[in-house]
């Protein structure tokens, strides 16, 4: 079935009419704003509008860092690296390189003038290595000079003198060692060992995750201008511009408000410029400080590999025990990440690995052990999914195992084990102690299989497989539930600025920061909205810490949750200015006044929006205020990891087929059908190019994408010759999304959930199915051939397929 044909409103092919697609998307809007909405025709939201940068992307003129005009005296710094993985650093000689043409300067640690250690949330990480090398890739200085590639030979030069020191370069080492970054966390609920004594059944099994390079197209970029009375100027590829402002005051020893940090848009984020961004400015400004001259810092590819952190590997140890139908009755369940040599993110991001353990399943009696392990190898950060992925996967994995060990579908176990739809049959609360109110799943699931035509494909897979003794196909469907919001509560808060010009032209500031997911292009449509504007109308523009102070990251998928509302809110404080003016011109109520198409209505009269705003300036009414939002019912004990991180749940599931050469390990995926819920979308086309873009990049993870550090501890994938994201011909030629109709049940902008993160743990959906074909390949009457759990170390290589297949 072609899900055109579905029942659902909007698939990927509906994207080209938006208005009959959704046209009554927001009937039922559980977010009523004062004024009656606009008709559909005449609201922005709901409507699938051009990204707002995407005509000077595609003309090549849409300004990046390195296409900014370059002031005057600028020079151009390049990094020193380690080359040992653990080492004591006994000094550093830079005379070879301070005698090539063009350097000017040699910057290390005893040139920080503020704190020589990073603002990080640990405080355990150097802005400089001085006496100790923790990873080989780890900063030790830089060399600065006239030019990028005078620069980067000169680093090159620099003789390092260090003395080894024994390296911890697995996850499995650092356990045996007990070396954490943090102290291990443990989740329990009910009792985990009883109910494995008193299971049916019961399965045990390993199996481990590699990381993720973030391979942004535009790499880390810092470029820093020293200003008049110690003042700073700071342009920055960004996720968090106030966190990389507070890390540069604490670097140079002054005040957060001395230093202003500007992000238009960076070239994809993904995390990895979450907290990792503020390494490079903070390098280019201790550069700065010391010449007293403007300096910028770009990574190449390789530096990028070498110096940032990655998604965090895992590996897992699980005992399970379940009934006849596959539900389960017991699990205990030990979750490993390596975190590399410092915490940056990696709390947080354990700890919503344990939040999604159990993805969309009830776990009435459950032990969850979670260490944050320090390994010498480059400080994993946030990514796409921030831990999520690797809790998703796991419980997905002991799904597939059950199903298998029992002969029964792993769509009938899936779905016997699904948190209730409510309080009546006592399985909605997590193992954190969040009540589930929202669950979608119990509808959601049915209508994929049907959309997919699951049973009648895994009849016709299963026939296939008998018969062909070389290709062996796969099909899974997996489900996903997200929790929206930041699990540190003081996160969720945002601000914004809305400003009304004479000429009836609006400009919005907030603090999130745009990376391509198209951020900026839902707030315009927010504002345009509120004030009743054509989405023309309305400019976003730089997230600016001058601007906003104090903003969040744009992370934890709630970019246009939070700024969003926030714009929103300012807005509606400039139309209440107007329609107070306006009822009292016209001797009406201010909620008779509507804002819609560019007009401003009441009971009496019509006008344009263009001249109330004029009228309205000439009466000295204010044209311009701030917005505030944060996020409601949140709250979270961090010590027990109990309460309600989370506002709401973003829900989704995906059907995918491969297809494996049992010969060569080789896979393809071949066929995805994927059902996803963004509530009422603020822009359709972008929230589809997000479910799709999400779902390739972690099919990549789970595939393709394998770093692998040798025994010295050196990265030997770190650039794209070694290191394999997918490509247009990796995406299958059937590919079909379609969005749920339903809103938000929570107060949310528009109706609308967050789209950045939760498409991404669809992928597993391809894990799945690998697995299931790798279980169809094994060895015919082999001992536990087609019952055993399926070890399929992920990404699924050619060589990790074979490894499962027994051939290696």
């Amino acid at each position: 079935m072609n899900l055109r044909d579905s029942s659902l409103p909007l698939s990927r092919d509906a994207v080209d009419d938006p208005v009959a697609a959704r046209a009554d998307a927001h009937a039922a809007d559980p977010v009523a704003p004062p004024q009656a909405s606009a008709p559909a025709a005449l609201r922005a939201m709901g409507q699938s509008h051009f990204h707002e940068s995407a005509r000077a992307q595609v003309a090549g003129s849409a300004h990046y860092i390195d296409d900014l005009p370059e002031v005057k005296g600028t020079l151009y710094a390049a990094p020193i690296l380690s080359t040992v993985a653990h080492g004591t650093l006994n000094g550093v000689d830079a005379s070879a390189a301070l005698a090539l043409p063009g350097v000017r300067s040699v910057v290390l640690a005893q040139d920080v003038p503020g704190d020589k250690t990073l603002a990080a949330f640990a405080h355990d990480e150097p802005v400089f290595a001085h006496s100790t090398v923790q990873h080989i890739g780890q900063v030790i200085g830089l060399v600065v000079a006239d030019s990028v590639m005078q620069a980067r030979r000169a680093a090159r030069t620099v003789k390092l003198d260090i003395t080894p020191l024994p390296a911890v370069l697995s996850v499995h080492d650092a356990l045996k060692a007990q070396s954490y970054v943090l102290p291990p966390v443990f989740v329990r609920r009910g009792d985990a060992a009883q109910g494995l004594a008193q299971s049916a059944h019961r399965l045990q099994g390993a199996f481990e995750v590699g990381g993720q390079e973030h391979f942004y197209l535009e790499g880390q970029i810092a470029y820093a201008l020293p200003l008049e009375q110690k003042q700073w100027w700071i342009y920055s590829s960004t996720q968090h511009p106030g966190e990389v402002q507070h890390w540069v005051a604490h670097a140079l020893g002054i005040d957060n408000h001395a230093v202003k940090v500007e992000c238009r848009r960076m070239g994809g984020g993904f995390g990895g410029k979450e907290t990792q961004a503020g390494h490079m400015a903070v390098w280019a400004a201790v550069a700065a400080n010391k010449l007293g001259r403007p300096v910028k810092l770009r990574l190449d590819r390789d530096e990028d590999f070498m110096v940032t952190g990655k998604r965090h590997p895992f590996a897992y140890e699980y005992d399970v025990g379940f009934d006849d139908t596959g539900r389960i009755t017991g699990l205990k369940l030990q979750m490993a990440a390596n975190c590399g040599f410092s915490a940056d993110l990696s709390g947080p991001v354990a700890d919503r690995a344990v939040f999604h353990a159990d993805n969309a399943y009830y776990l009435s009696d459950v032990e969850i052990a979670s260490y944050r392990c320090k390994t010498n190898t480059q400080s994993h950060t946030a990514f796409r999914g921030f831990g999520g992925p690797q809790g998703v996967i796991v419980i997905e994995a002991i799904l597939g195992d059950i199903a298998r060990a029992l002969g029964r579908d792993a769509q009938d176990v899936r779905l016997a084990n699904l948190y209730g739809k409510d309080a009546a049959d006592g399985r909605n609360v997590t193992h954190y102690q969040m009540t589930v109110e929202d669950n979608i799943l119990h509808e959601l699931l049915p209508q994929l299989e049907r959309n997919a035509d699951y049973r009648r494909r895994q009849a016709e897979i299963a026939a296939w497989n008998a018969q062909q003794p070389v290709l062996k196909r796969g099909l899974a469907i997996t489900p996903v539930k997200f929790g929206i919001s930041f699990t540190a509560t003081l996160f969720n808060q945002a601000g914004a600025l809305v400003h009304v010009y004479t000429d009836g032209s609006v400009q919005v500031n907030h603090g999130g920061t745009e990376m391509g997911q198209g951020l900026h292009t839902k707030v315009a449509q927010i504002v345009a909205d509120e004030l009743g504007v054509p989405l023309h109308r309305v400019l976003v523009t730089a997230s600016d810490t001058s601007k906003v102070p104090n903003a969040s990251a744009t992370a934890a998928s709630s970019g246009t949750d939070l700024n969003g509302r926030a714009a929103q809110f300012a807005a509606r404080n400039v139309r209440d200015n107007l329609a107070s003016f306006v009822c009292g011109l016209d001797g009406c109520g201010a909620g008779a006044i509507r804002f819609e198409g560019g007009q401003v209505i009441s009971p009496k009269t019509v006008r344009s929006f263009d001249d109330v705003v004029k009228e309205a300036y000439a009466n000295r009414i204010q044209l311009w205020s701030d917005g505030f939002y944060r996020t409601p019912k949140i709250h979270y004990d961090k010590t027990t990891l109990t309460g309600r991180p989370f506002y709401y749940f973003s829900y989704g599931a995906a059907c995918s087929e491969v297809v494996i050469d049992t010969l060569t390990g080789e896979s393809r995926v071949v066929r995805v059908d994927i059902l996803h819920d963004v509530g009422h979308s603020i822009n359709p086309a972008i929230d589809i190019g997000q479910i799709e873009g999400g779902f390739v990049q972690g099919m990549g993870w789970l595939t393709t994408e394998q770093l692998v550090w040798n025994d010295q501890g050196v990265l030997a994938t770190h650039a794209p010759s070694t290191y394999k994201i997918p490509a247009t011909g990796d995406i299958p030629a059937h590919f079909q999304v379609a969005l749920w109709p339903e809103a938000n049940r929570e107060d949310n902008v528009g109706g609308s959930k967050a789209v950045g993160e939760p498409p991404f743990m669809l992928a597993i959906s391809v894990y799945e199915a690998l697995r299931n074909a790798v279980a169809a390949g094994r060895r015919p009457g082999a001992p536990g051939a087609s019952t055993d759990p399926v070890a399929l170390t992920a990404p699924a290589t050619a060589e990790n397929v074979l490894r499962a297949l027994g051939g290696l």
